[in-house]
């Protein structure tokens, strides 16, 4: 391995077995190969094993620290305990060079009877410190996790927040040259959040190596310099963090709208929160394209054009309509009444297809849905209320946050020159 290299993994893969009886016989079948001596991996998978990791490859870097990023069950757990040495490899190869300091699980090392500072004392003599060169740190470590007089407590009594403090102090505090942390760190505050950040982008000034694994993206693009995004255990995407949170962005985004899509296919009709007179029934609704043709995405920055098919059984004097569309998170984005907007329709009775246009609307990317609803005007009726119709995508690669993305105009003018 070259001298700037911190971590090697070759073509590394970790299998699974999902039922638990039958990890068991396998656990003793393979314990019984080593025994005899015989080799107890295998590249062909067992009934109801699957590959968690498979046949991953990358290097870090002195000076690096390397985010790893995607899906639950994707396997970045198992891949970061595999370079801990938690778990061994069924295939490829890890080769690390340094010492190595690791968060990954919460609580991890800790005795639950044992106070904090006990426990900075065994969890130093387990990543190999002295008791003097512990003693040398504890000062800083517990400083750092900042855990007031809990310091003296059995570690039991602690939140899951406490915990994380004082593990990532002394992970940190030994001045490791390789730092493995998983999405725990997620879980203290965000005062510590940042200044565990801190600590990292520190550590990577002075040519010290990381894994760094979190569904926090903005932590994520703020200390690694390369990503990877796992899918299955797979790698799918490896490269500068920018382009890889693009990635996952998007890929994220077509697993929630294809979720999405099926659990609204389980509803009858797509049809989720209707109240309904009986006098309105709505046949179809959804999203055209510039052609007139049914879709469900569009460019972020095009025209976005909704219809509503309908039937009316009886007149309705003064239709009344109001339409909105939500992003995934429920917020209002657009609210649309056509009285607002200076329309007025004529009474109905008989087959309709609506179409509200939104004239380059600008919406960020993300996943949308609509509601729909028809009054009567004059008697205040509601006919028809159905909620959260079928849901559309506005593709970009743009990340934006808020609603909608518009261009400002900026003028910076001196106003006076410095006392």
């Amino acid at each position: 391995m070259k001298d700037d290299i911190a971590i090697k993994v070759e073509h590394v893969s970790k299998k699974y077995c999902k039922n638990l009886k039958r990890s068991m016989i396998y656990g003793m079948m393979d314990i019984g190969r080593n025994t005899l001596g015989m080799s107890s991996h295998s590249d062909k998978l067992r009934k109801d094993e699957f590959w968690a990791v498979d046949d991953v490859s990358f290097e870090v870097k002195k000076g690096e620290i390397l985010g790893i990023i995607g899906l639950n069950g994707s396997g970045k757990t198992t891949l970061l305990k595999m370079l801990n040495g938690i778990f061994w490899p069924d295939k490829g190869n890890i080769s690390i060079s340094g010492k190595t300091g690791a968060l990954i699980a919460l609580g991890a090392g800790f005795h639950p009877l044992l106070t904090g500072q006990e426990n900075i004392y065994v969890n130093g003599a387990i990543l190999g410190l002295t008791k003097n060169e512990i003693e040398e740190k504890i000062d800083d470590i517990i400083e750092f996790a900042d855990v007031g007089e809990f310091i003296d407590s059995p570690v039991k009594f602690y939140s899951s927040g406490m915990f994380v403090k004082l593990g990532f102090s002394i992970a940190i505090n030994i001045e490791p040259e390789i730092l493995l942390v998983d999405e725990v760190l997620s879980v203290g505050d965000i005062s510590f959040q940042n200044k565990s950040l801190r600590r990292m982008a520190d550590l990577r000034e002075k040519t010290n190596a990381g894994v760094f694994v979190s569904h926090n993206l903005l932590h994520i693009s703020t200390i690694c310099n390369n990503t990877i995004l796992l899918d299955k255990g797979k790698i799918i995407f490896s490269g500068p963090t920018d382009e890889a949170i693009k990635w996952y962005t998007q890929y994220s985004r077509e697993v929630e709208f294809n979720a999405l899509k099926r659990e609204k296919s389980r509803l009858k009709q797509n049809f989720y929160g209707r109240k309904s007179s009986g006098v309105v029934s709505m046949s179809d609704s959804g999203l055209l394209d510039a052609k007139g043709n049914p879709t469900d995405r569009v460019l972020q920055g095009e025209d976005i054009r909704l219809f509503f098919d309908f039937e009316v059984d009886k007149t309705i004097k003064s239709p009344f309509f109001s339409i909105s569309i939500l992003d995934a998170k429920n917020t209002i984005c657009i609210w649309n009444m056509n009285d607002e907007d200076k329309v007025e329709f004529s009474p109905i009775n008989g087959r309709y297809r609506l179409i509200l246009a939104y004239k380059k609307p600008n919406l960020v990317p993300g996943i949308y849905k609509f509601n729909f609803a028809l009054r009567d005007k004059v008697t205040c009726e509601t006919h028809e209320r159905i909620g959260e119709l079928k849901p559309f995508v506005v593709d970009g690669e743009k990340r934006q946050h808020g609603i909608v993305m518009c261009k400002g105009e900026w003028i910076l003018e001196k106003i006076s020159e410095s006392k």
